[in-house]
């Protein structure tokens, strides 16, 4: 049976996280027919899994927090490497995102005044996550759910995507195949937004659910896309280590926010060591200093400038906690302890309570009495489809993209927070112009037959193979591959050797047989993953090889401190070339305008040569 099922939409969303919703809405909003496509049955996107808050500058908590404040955090955040003009977007719009959420019915925490309460989190000057106990993701997408099932959408759960058209230049449509029944289905489209969310499931150690196996890059590359920062990877420097069925699970950075230490196996709180010189006026260097610092939030006045080390960007905890086990302070499990028993049992339960029964039920660990353990677990890719900062539109006509699929906003490192108000803002503006791309289209593009026939052919061939490795297996060594070779801490030979992994891991991919039929068949599923997953490896090891240097979520040991004086005024990008192969290739963003500029830290520009 090969009986493929057509559609046509003037726009096709794929993916149905917070970016996919929010371009849903807005898309459907602007008159034009909207297509959702979901890997996963509707609600259940990876952004139910974010808990700590969204960043926006309300200024609930602290009244000087401002849009330009917000501004400099991020560029900060990100070591100068991310788009200015998305990060002023971002900057300006969050707060108006979450009031809009708000009116459509999120229910945020408040302050005893009843405004939208606001907590602390790394990197960021003044408490700007927006929150819902630590479970802000999953009310966000609820919010948004509401929202959008009402706005005529058509949804389409459980496909999976495996392929883009283009017609004379710009895209026309994709390929898509039912993950129950194995039907397929051709989706004609005038424009199409990718919000597929990251790539982490192609580490052993991650935070990323089931269906982040980088999908979404794969289809913007394999359409002619241009693919930026692909480096960049964050691990999130608090993931649960113990027991190992749960290795790599989220724990929220909600947690510092709220006050919690992190301290070695001798009891030491080790952040104090690993302030960088960057950061040196920010943050407290005396156990005294950052409690005054605690007691004054939690007691409701306005904060001091000089936060607790545990507050410092992802990227800089992460290391700090991989350098004390090196020496040989790890955790019992090989982490750290992470303490927030230190505040009352009921404080901990109100603010905390995903993260109490977490621990509870999945390690018997009472966080009210006892320290969690932690370690770092890849969580994030600040790299993705290089994007217009005005429209998302990428480099291929017609193909948008927003949120964790996109570049641009993060840099070299994401803030946390500033991932849910990405969605939100980016959303918006993606599923907005994707409708007005649409409507300069008077007619769907006709999509060669041959192309379909092709995507056809390379799905079911999996199925039709025999003798073959488990695809299951394939997919394992490829996370153990990547997690060893091109993880947190990184040099050249091990990248090297990464690369060769990949071409081998890819003929092996080639002739793997799941068995079974197209009914209920995971087998299936993974054997098809593994193209994706090997190319966004492969982007991720080749642009991490090329970067002599260290910043943010990119740290090479052979190389461990950045390049001002090249690689800090470039951003790799990839493509794929007419024989196939991957290119790499680095631009630089547009200067930054000096009003804008003038915001930033004069300290770290003079280190860059540019003040």
């Amino acid at each position: 049976m090969t009986d493929v099922i057509t559609h046509e939409h003037d726009v096709v969303i794929i993916g149905a996280g917070g970016a996919g919703l929010r371009a849903a809405i807005e898309a459907s909003a602007a008159g034009v027919s909207v297509a959702m496509i979901c890997k996963s049955m509707l609600g259940k996107a990876h952004t139910v899994m974010a808990e700590g808050g969204a960043a926006a500058a309300l200024a609930n908590k602290d009244h000087r927090d401002s849009w330009q404040t917000h501004f400099r955090d991020t560029m900060k955040g990100g070591k100068y490497l991310g788009d200015w003009r998305m990060a002023q977007i971002h900057a300006k719009e969050a707060p108006d995102r979450i009031r809009e959420l708000e009116q459509w019915g999120a229910v945020f925490d408040r302050t005893p005044k009843g405004l939208t309460s606001q907590r602390n989190f790394g990197g960021h000057t003044y408490p700007r996550l927006a929150h819902i106990g630590d479970a802000t993701g999953l009310e966000l997408i609820r919010t948004l759910q509401q929202k959008g099932i009402h706005m005529g959408m058509d949804v389409f759960m459980e496909f999976t995507v495996r392929r883009l058209f283009t017609t004379d230049g710009r895209v026309s449509g994709c390929f898509a195949y039912d993950r129950n029944d194995g039907a397929l289905h051709v989706f004609k489209a005038k424009s199409i937004v990718l919000a597929t969310g990251g790539i982490t499931r192609c580490w052993e150690v991650c935070s990323g659910s089931w269906e982040y196996t980088g999908e979404g890059h794969a289809l913007a590359y394999w359409a002619g896309a241009e693919m930026g920062d692909m480096e960049f990877v964050q691990f999130h420097p608090t993931g649960m280590i113990w027991p190992p069925s749960v290795k790599g699970i989220l724990v929220t950075e909600g947690v510092r926010g709220e006050g919690g230490m992190l301290t070695n196996s001798e009891g030491k709180r080790f952040m104090f060591n690993y302030i960088p010189e960057m950061y040196a006026d920010e943050f407290a260097d005396t156990e005294e200093e950052s409690q005054a610092w605690v007691e004054e939030v939690i007691s409701g006045k306005l904060a001091t400038k000089r936060r607790p080390p545990e507050l410092l960007t992802r990227d800089v905890v992460a290391k700090a906690i991989n350098s004390e086990r090196d020496a040989g302070r790890a955790s019992e499990h090989g982490g750290a302890y992470l303490d927030i028993s230190w505040r009352t049992e009921e404080e901990v339960k109100k603010k905390l309570p995903g993260m109490y029964h977490q621990f509870m039920e999945l390690a018997a660990v009472d966080i009210t009495k006892q320290p969690m353990e932690v370690g770092p677990t890849a969580h994030y890719v600040m790299g993705g489809v290089k994007v217009d900062p005005f429209t998302q539109e990428s480099t291929v006509p017609g193909l948008f993209a927003a949120g964790e699929v996109a570049t641009g906003l993060h840099g070299a490192n994401r803030l946390g927070g500033n991932s849910l108000s990405d969605l939100l803002v980016f959303g918006r503006i993606a599923g907005e112009q994707a409708a007005e791309s649409s409507k300069q289209m008077t007619y769907f593009a006709g999509i060669d037959q041959s192309d379909i026939d092709d995507a056809i052919e390379e799905t079911l061939a999996p199925l039709i193979r025999e003798g073959g490795e488990n695809p299951a297996k394939v997919v394992s060594d490829l996370r153990e591959m990547m997690q060893n070779k091109a993880g947190i801490i990184r040099n050249g030979d091990l990248l090297l050797e990464a690369l060769k992994d990949l071409d081998e891991l890819e003929q092996r991919a080639a002739v793997v047989s799941p068995g079974g039929s197209r009914i209920y068949n995971p087998g299936w599923h993974q054997a098809l993953e593994l193209g994706a997953m090997i190319d966004v490896s492969r982007m991720c090891a080749l642009a991490a090889f090329r970067r002599e240097e260290s910043r943010g979520g990119h740290t090479r040991d052979d190389f461990p401190d950045p390049d001002y004086t090249y690689w800090g005024k470039v951003n790799s990008v990839i493509k794929q070339a007419e024989d196939g192969s991957m290119d790499i290739d680095y631009v630089s963003y547009p200067p930054i305008p000096e009003e804008l500029e003038d915001l930033l830290d004069a300290d770290d520009l003079a280190k860059e040569g540019r003040a």
